[in-house]
């Protein structure tokens, strides 16, 4: 693509240079850079790109974005630079441009909120295929173009791979793409250029406040991709949460609210509940699901809304989502020869542990004991460390404390940051197992007929990372070993 062309997607501050030259790629990682690309220089956490300008230009760069004025040469050479305000928002923005604008040629549904996200985005992705039409998703757990599998290394992918991921959507024909929406990606820009026809918030909790800093920060960050909204776009909130309103502030888009406590234009309610499935009635029509927990009740009600606002008809609606299955690692039931139920759950949040606690106590027999199994990750937020040891323990019956993924954290110090939020009391009853393994060992031996174990924290992932190093680790591999 000739630069002129790409430029026409952002409003530079200053050219130095040609524009009339042919770009062979788009580049924000120094080391791919080649000769004839374009390099986007982004300020970055931990590491500025800036300083890598020298490199790619030796490499033969053709253009460089930037924002950092010390960095412009004194004089043209055989090297363009483009000045910007903000090189994050111009990636996102050349990236589209460069992809032919996927996003246009889509019916583009992002799904923003704390827990919640990655069901709701791909059972929506199940429902609309079918109901017979071609559909993408971009999830933590994989991304799919129509019923192509692509690894998945982020909730939301870097702005090059985002782009090109909707651009072979539309190749293949895809009418449609949900995509979660992580904070991060809002926050770094990374849908910038992309143009969203609905966008849906789940729920907010504690998250990420270690990259955020403060939770209004946090809130904030996901109120942007509703203030973006165009006029002919929709907006489906839970009126639940006490942030669902302040999301749609100053949407433009038409706001839709469901809701399982109050008037809401998507109303349920759970008429019965078993540990495979519930028996609803959404806006007074009874039906059948194979899920459950009220948070559940609530991604079904969100995923509902959304389907109505894409046109689909209700009834149809209602009959696909009584055959949507759960989404590996949430709320995933084992059924043990002994008589115990485990469940493996993503629940890595304080709310999203009590969410999951709540549902499982609603559902098992009186006199059954609960079995909670719960660690934290490495070099995320410590301040709820202490928040999810307190809710597990007072949820459950016995609680074992163990390993999620250490990273570059030793998990001697995660578990005392956790063991922090008890009492010497509770400490006294409370089994504290730093081997992950082990620790499900002990509560399938520990666990009788009728009783529960929950596992929590990292439901789909099936490795561990531990001083930098990924080892295969899969929650549901340990648990069905002693099931048997």
């Amino acid at each position: 693509m000739i630069l002129s062309e790409l430029l026409q997607a952002i409003k530079p501050l200053r050219i130095i240079g040609s524009t009339d030259k042919t770009i062979h790629a788009i580049q924000f990682d120094s080391r791919r850079v080649e000769t004839g690309d374009l390099f986007v220089a982004q300020a970055g956490t931990a590491v500025d790109g800036h300083t890598f300008i020298g490199g790619c230009v030796e490499k033969g760069a053709a253009a460089v974005v930037l924002s950092d004025e010390k960095y412009l040469p004194a004089a043209s050479d055989e090297t363009t630079y483009i000045l910007v305000s903000n090189t994050d928002e111009a990636l996102g923005l050349l990236a589209s441009k460069w992809f032919g604008e996927p996003g246009k040629h889509l019916t583009l549904v992002g799904v923003t909120g704390t827990n919640g996200k990655t069901t709701i985005a791909t059972l929506l992705y199940k429902l609309v295929r079918a109901l017979g039409h071609k559909a993408g998703l971009l999830s933590t757990v994989v991304n799919y173009i129509e019923d192509e599998a692509v690894a998945a290394t982020h909730t939301t992918p870097d702005a090059l791979e985002l782009n090109g991921l909707l651009s072979r959507m539309v190749e293949a024909g895809c009418e449609y793409a949900f995509m979660e929406v992580s904070s991060h990606a809002i926050a770094q820009q990374r849908i910038a250029g992309l143009d969203f026809d609905g966008a849906l918030f789940t729920n907010l909790t504690r998250d990420h406040i270690d990259y955020h800093k403060t939770f209004d920060n946090y809130r904030d960050t996901k109120k942007r991709l509703f203030d973006g909204l165009k006029k002919n776009a929709f907006a489906v909130t839970n009126k639940d949460d006490k942030n669902g309103l302040v999301m749609t502030q100053n949407c433009q888009a038409k706001v839709h609210t469901y809701s399982t406590r109050s008037l809401a234009d998507y109303k349920a309610q759970i008429l019965e509940e078993g540990f495979d499935g519930m028996e609803l009635q959404i806006n007074g029509h009874e039906v059948f699901v194979p899920l459950v927990g009220r948070f559940n009740v609530s991604n079904l009600l969100c995923i509902y809304g959304a389907a109505l606002c894409l046109g689909f008809d209700e009834t149809d609606v209602l009959r696909v989502l009584s055959t949507l299955k759960p989404v590996n690692g949430r709320f995933e039931t084992i059924h043990s020869a002994k008589g115990w139920t485990a469940i493996v759950d993503y629940a890595h949040t304080p709310d999203a542990v009590d969410n999951v606690i709540q549902t499982i106590r609603e559902i098992k027999k009186e006199g059954s004991k609960l079995i909670t199994v719960v660690g934290c990750g490495g070099n995320r937020d410590k301040g709820k460390r202490p928040m999810m040891a307190q809710i597990a323990k007072r949820g459950s019956e016995q609680l074992i404390l163990t390993s999620d993924n250490p990273r570059d954290e030793e998990p001697q110090d995660i578990l005392k940051d956790m063991t922090d939020g008890l009492t010497a009391e509770e400490l006294q009853s409370t089994l504290v197992i730093e081997d992950r393994a082990t620790a499900i060992q002990t509560a399938c031996t520990l666990a009788q007929k009728d009783d529960v174990i929950l596992v929590a924290g990292k439901g789909h992932e099936d490795y561990q990372i531990i001083k930098g190093v990924k080892h295969h680790f899969d929650d549901h591999e340990i648990v069905r070993k002693y099931a048997n």
